[in-house]
């Protein structure tokens, strides 16, 4: 998990967070909750709720204790933002041992930085920047540059605040002005830093301008605890560059947003901030309003920096409103907190307050104590800006109260001794301009003491620092109002490229979406037209249309026969099938009659009391037709609604017009498959009645012969008869003649039921295979016999053409399959040689074979060898209406019905092998054992296997 996230990474992982689902789910919810900390710190707890529930819900046992351990670094995070700083401290030391034995570094970082942050608000700046070193140090054994830059960083500022110049000597080369723009949290720290060595350095113009960067990088990546802060320090550098509005606007932005956190330490500190520039501007009462809020909010935060510094302000706040007992009071409690927390500059305030308090309220002796304190206790800290103050008080104590002098001053006033001592430590503080008013009470001093050149000549520096700082006043002034100036520009032309990079990305984010809208109509493209069923077509348009489109009701009115209506072929409603329905083209009021007259779309906002509302449908708001249209042909109307008004702007009329293109398209293209396949069943039929003609036709021939042997024998009989009848008659037939007869007569009764029988098997076999033909049935049937039946039935187109036709069967080869349709597969197979293969008196040979390669399964073999196939042709013999004898006698159905029967009936395959002037083969193999049938799977079998 990174440490900081931008608003736009934040948004997305918004948005992952609403799909992800399963063990996905918890690394999001932590993630979430971890950035959200500072920028709503409302939502984490129910997020830490929910990645709980996931936690138990399973997963690896490092990974769950990994996880627990950071719902536990993200709740130290809230309670140091709530301002519950022990707690955050305790929790967050602890989550840092436990990731660090979890050997979780990033969870141990972290919590480290958190930790760090409640140390320097419990004012332990010392461990603060030891523990920003440890952390910055393991952040970059793991090679996470983004962390340890930013500890580095936050190590430098607090560093700096001690020692400007050696912080600048180690870490000024890196973050200055110039430096590469750093990853946004990286860059808030980096300009924090900037801006602070401007500021120690006393260039405010130059410390606004690094604050407000660092402002907007914290904004950027949703660290607002530092963005209030930034905020607070730009309106302090304002003051001191004397423009308080800017000052009091900044401060008061600061506390804007503190305020929308809810965090009560941020709050109390924006308040004492706002206070203060308050008093300086002389708004006192205002002033006031301000610091006693700010005292109660930060009541609870008795243990921390912030406080003290919140009743330094509202000490001297008193001393300006001059209720001195209140300061003394409040003075004496800064006091108590700085001795607990051991500052001693909240100690050197807290004396140098009380002195004066206890002077103004004539409590001289007392007055000179602390006053005395507070230089002893500068001194000893070489503080020499408060060593100043405590002196200047000094003075105005004795200045005030007749006091004995003390020793130190050797005879002269003590008021112009300590005003001299405070001369002679400015001196040593380089830049430092002595105030006008402490020069010009040292020359009263000077008076007082008759010492007229010093007072004249200490006048005349009163007067110089008194021009100085007005020059000085104006100058800042000035600057200030150049830093406001450029600082507004600058903010100005980074919200215009802000605003110009969202518009471009929202450019590219649309030509994307425009990108994936036009693949997926290609795709819906694809899938429509090629649908050969028109309710298909219906079906899928449906489906892809709810995914387009805000959708409640769908229809299709096509034109009908008669060119004067429209019928609904389709229509669907809240997800429930709508009627059939018939609207007349010169309907005035049918917004589909008018869409297919107007052959253009139509967009209508609705309502039940709408013309084109039809009875029994929804009260839809909002309603799309268009025309589905090939060339100027007009093949019917689509059209949409929906429920929400406005649904259909020009991006969904687009979209509709497209979807219309392809669904005219796929309805033509059905259409005309549907009248294929009805010319196709048609000349199927005609095949079969011209097949059968010629089996019939076979059939009578090959009973010619037999029967008509039999008439000529049966006729010789009777008349054989007859004769031996008279010769009886007339006893004259003599024994030889009567033996002789009957040899011929049982001859002849041989020979006729000899023929009669071939007849009857001849009439047996033909009324098997028309039954066969006639109707699919399956039997367990001998494959060599049907065989064998099958070409008794086709020796009258086999003989007279002088071919040869060759059976190789074993016997008792039996199957169970469908031997009628196999029968007609082999009948084509044959036809199909007679008439492509052999050229005109040309003999050739062919041969059927049928053996069994693997049990279970029979392999037929027909060949012949004939002038075989062309290359170019061979991939398409089984193609319907395929043939290369059209108008010749050739349909080009009988290869595709063989094709049909075999895959579906038969449930086998077949395959064909050629090459020109090489004969052909084909190979059918099939089940020994066909699955049983149903009668709807009769029905639906493809033409020609029936």
């Amino acid at each position: 998990m990174e440490m900081f996230a931008t608003n736009e990474e934040l948004e997305r992982l918004e948005q992952l967070h609403s799909a992800a689902s399963g063990p996905a789910r918890l690394a999001v919810v932590l993630s979430l909750a971890w950035y959200l900390c500072q920028r709503d710190s409302a939502r984490v707890p129910p997020l830490l709720e929910e990645a709980q529930t996931l936690l138990y819900g399973g997963g690896h046992p490092v990974q769950c204790e990994q996880a627990a351990n950071r719902i536990d670094v993200v709740r130290a995070h809230l309670a140091l933002l709530a301002g519950r700083l022990q707690e955050a401290h305790d929790l967050a030391q602890r989550s840092m041992q436990e990731a660090q034995q979890l050997a979780c570094w990033r969870n141990q970082c972290d919590a480290g930085w958190i930790l760090a942050q409640a140390l320097a608000d419990f004012g332990d700046l010392t461990g603060n920047h030891a523990l920003l070193q440890q952390i910055q140090q393991l952040a970059a054994q793991h090679d996470d540059m983004v962390r340890a830059d930013f500890f580095e960083i936050e190590s430098a500022n607090w560093f700096l605040m001690r020692d400007l110049d050696a912080a600048q000597a180690r870490w000024g080369h890196r973050w200055h002005e110039e430096m590469a723009p750093p990853p946004p949290g990286v860059a808030m720290s980096a300009h924090t830093f900037v801006a602070l060595q401007h500021f120690r350095r006393g260039n405010f113009g130059a410390s606004v301008k690094a604050f407000v960067h660092a402002y907007d990088a914290g904004l950027s990546v949703g660290i607002l605890r530092r963005a209030i802060l930034c905020a607070s320090n730009i309106g302090y550098a304002f003051a001191r560059l004397n423009d308080h509005q800017s000052a009091l606007e900044w401060k008061q932005r600061a506390l804007d947003l503190a305020r929308q956190t809810h965090w009560p330490g941020s709050i109390g500190a924006c308040l004492v901030q706002t206070s203060e520039t308050l008093r300086q501007m002389g708004q006192l009462d205002a002033a006031r309003q301000m610091m006693s809020e700010a005292l109660q909010i930060m009541a609870a935060y008795q243990q921390s920096r912030n406080y003290a510094i919140a009743l330094g302000a509202s000490g001297d706040l008193s001393l300006e409103e001059k209720n001195y007992q209140q300061a003394l009071d409040t003075f004496t409690l800064l006091e108590r907190r700085a001795e607990e927390l051991g500052h001693q500059d909240f100690h050197m305030d807290a004396l140098r307050g009380q002195a004066h308090a206890l002077s103004w309220l004539g409590q001289g002796e007392q007055a000179r104590a602390r006053a005395s304190a507070a230089q002893r206790l500068a001194a000893r800290h070489n503080d020499a800006y408060h060593q100043i103050e405590a002196l200047k008080v000094l003075a105005d104590v004795y200045s005030r109260h007749a006091l004995a002098s003390p020793e130190e001053t050797g005879g002269v006033s003590a008021a112009m001794y300590y005003l001299q001592q405070a001369l002679a430590v400015a001196a040593t503080i380089d830049g430092y301009a002595m105030p006008p008013e402490v020069l010009d009470a040292l020359a009263r001093e000077y008076a007082r003491a008759k010492q007229h050149g010093q007072a004249y000549a200490t006048s005349l520096q009163a007067i110089a620092a008194r021009e100085k700082r007005h020059s000085q006043q104006a100058t800042n002034r000035a600057i200030a109002m150049q830093v406001r100036y450029q600082t507004e520009r600058a903010r100005a032309e980074g919200e215009y490229h802000r605003k110009l990079a969202a518009a471009e990305a929202r450019r590219a984010a649309t030509l994307q979406d425009t990108g994936k809208t036009l693949e997926r109509l290609s795709a819906i493209g694809q899938e429509v037209t090629a649908q050969l069923d028109v309710q298909l077509v219906f079906q899928t348009l449906y489906r892809h249309v709810q995914g387009l489109l805000d959708v409640n009701g769908f229809a299709v009115y096509l034109s009908e026969a008669d060119g004067q209506s429209l019928a609904r072929s389709f229509g669907m409603e809240g997800g429930v099938p709508l009627p059939g329905g018939r609207v007349l083209l010169a309907n005035p009021n049918a917004a589909s009659a008018r869409c297919a007259r107007e052959k253009t779309d139509l967009v209508l906002a609705i309502n039940g009391s709408h013309p084109a509302h039809l009875p029994g449908t929804m009260c839809n708001r909002s309603a799309l037709f268009a025309p589905l249209m090939i060339g100027e042909r007009v093949l019917g109307v689509m059209s949409v609604q929906s429920l929400r008004e406005n649904a259909f702007g020009e991006r969904e009329r687009n979209l509709f017009r497209s979807l219309c293109a392809y669904a005219a398209i796929a309805i033509d293209n059905a259409h005309a498959y549907a009248q294929l396949q009805e010319t196709q069943n048609q000349l199927v039929e005609q095949e079969k009645l011209v097949a059968l003609g010629s089996l019939v036709a076979g059939v009578a021939h090959e009973l010619n012969t037999p029967l008509g042997n039999s008439l000529i024998i049966a006729s010789a009989l009777q008349m054989k008869t007859l004769q031996i009848e008279e010769r009886m008659q007339g006893q004259a037939m003599r024994a030889a003649e009567l033996q002789h007869y009957l040899s011929e007569a049982e001859e002849a009764a041989m020979l006729i039921v000899r023929g009669l029988r071939n007849a009857a098997d001849l009439v047996n076999s033909f009324k098997q295979v028309a039954v066969d033909r006639t109707a699919a049935r399956r039997r367990v049937f001998d494959l060599q016999q049907t065989c064998n039946e099958l070409l008794a039935t086709l020796n009258n187109q086999i003989r007279p053409s002088g071919h040869e036709l060759l059976l190789d069967a074993p016997p008792s080869l039996s199957m169970d399959s469908y031997p009628g349709p196999l029968g007609q597969v082999l009948s084509n197979l044959i036809a199909n040689s007679l008439m492509h293969a052999f050229a005109d008196g040309e003999r050739g040979v062919m041969r059927l074979t049928a053996h069994q390669e693997i049990p279970g399964e029979v392999v037929i073999e027909f060949s012949d060898n004939g002038c075989g196939i062309p290359a170019q042709n061979l991939g398409r013999i089984f193609d319907p209406f395929f043939t290369t004898r059209m108008g010749q006698g050739g349909n080009g159905l009988g290869l595709f019905i063989c094709y049909n029967i075999v895959t579906s009936l038969l449930q086998g395959s077949i395959s064909v092998r050629s090459a020109p002037g090489q004969g052909t083969r084909f190979v059918l193999i099939l089940p020994q054992i066909a699955q049983a049938l149903t009668d709807s799977d009769v029905e639906a079998l493809p033409p020609g296997s029936a």
